[in-house]
């Protein structure tokens, strides 16, 4: 069954479109992640969705019911916002269970959810606490507590983790969805952070501008990128393009690529820089104008200025269109680029 169903919605802010005719789906009891850079429209889209903003053109539906034009409180969503938005002179238990309170939901309702809340989130020594005197992870374990004690079918968060430092938003991405699935809620999170859409999401919606440029699972984006920007924007590393003949462009993820130290096989570069990471190391190599990443054991990178023989296996070449971006489809055959067809000399980046 369908949760979300976001159909041709546009958000105009006078001439300027915020979000362009975007189209997707979301199934009941998954988790999609809305992924882009500043300004592609995700979290407007997310906005759209809540009931906080409504869209210049488009529907939108949750549970099979047009939601067009209402309030958020009548939509059925949950929303955790980036800034917490918790009320400094009220306790986690009253910021928990604030807007059941508003809604005149019975006494003893209120505390049966709020234990069900406290003990999934680990906040039951922590309910008599003012939000000044908890963590930063704390506090959005709250956010997310009175978000999910309205038990709405549909739950929302715009980028919730972005002010915590690196170790808690891994511990705290693991949290959130094994939640979601224990709970089997669904959830439109927001981020611009790929690692977190790859890590959490059933399904990645990918943004530029406004509009969607590839959705699909984890897997598909990052193993068929659908253009060059899904290819570059996906991954550990930015993929490495080099140029083809035929107006073509050869795309390589770092981690596909063999760096032979000896230059005997291969086609040959020079190293140009190595970014060491402790067990690997990312090596930047030249081949002509191009600058080429690839990945190697840390203890056995090569010096910066080696020349060396790079190579991969078919299966790991992906074929763009230059003047479009868009993913050519290859016989297998033609996935073995050889050096004569590489445009090495070219200029500029994708």
């Amino acid at each position: 069954m369908k949760s979300v169903v976001v159909r041709s919605v546009s958000k105009l802010w006078g001439e300027a479109r915020a979000v362009d005719d975007v189209s997707f789906e979301v199934e009941e009891g998954t988790l999609a992640v809305l992924l882009g850079p500043s300004g592609c429209g995700k979290s407007t889209t997310l906005r759209m969705i809540a009931g906080l903003d409504q869209p210049s053109m488009g529907t939108i539906e949750i549970a099979g019911k047009d939601v067009t034009g209402l309030t958020g409180s009548s939509r059925g969503v949950a929303m955790v916002f980036q800034s917490y938005a918790l009320f400094p002179h009220l306790t986690v238990a009253d910021n928990i269970t604030f807007g059941l309170s508003v809604r005149g939901t019975p006494k003893a309702e209120t505390a049966r959810r709020l234990d069900k809340v406290a003990t999934l989130l680990g906040l039951g020594p922590l309910l008599a606490r003012k939000p000044s005197q908890l963590s930063g992870g704390q506090q959005q374990r709250v956010a997310l507590g009175r978000a999910l004690i309205a038990e709405a079918p549909v739950c929302l968060l715009d980028e919730p983790l972005s002010n915590l430092d690196a170790q808690l938003r891994q511990e705290l991405r693991h949290e959130i969805r094994a939640l979601q699935q224990r709970l089997g809620i669904t959830m439109i999170y927001v981020t611009h952070d790929q690692t977190e859409a790859m890590s959490m999401a059933d399904r990645v919606i990918l943004m530029r501008g406004g509009r969607i440029e590839q959705n699909g699972t984890p897997a598909d984006l990052y193993e068929r990128p659908a253009n060059i920007f899904t290819a570059r924007f996906i991954g550990g590393a930015p993929m490495s393009f080099l140029d083809l003949d035929g107006g073509r462009v050869l795309g390589l993820r770092s981690e596909d690529i063999v760096v032979d130290r000896t230059a005997r096989s291969g086609i040959h570069a020079t190293v140009t820089s190595v970014e060491y990471l402790g067990a690997e190391a990312l090596v930047t190599c030249a081949i002509g104008e191009r600058p080429v990443l690839a990945r190697t054991r840390g203890a056995g990178a090569p010096a910066v200025g080696a020349q060396v023989g790079l190579g991969w296996e078919p299966s790991a070449a992906h074929v763009f269109d230059a003047s479009s971006g868009k993913r050519l489809v290859i016989e297998h055959g033609e996935a073995t680029i050889s050096p004569f067809l590489l445009t090495t000399q070219s200029q500029g980046s994708y």
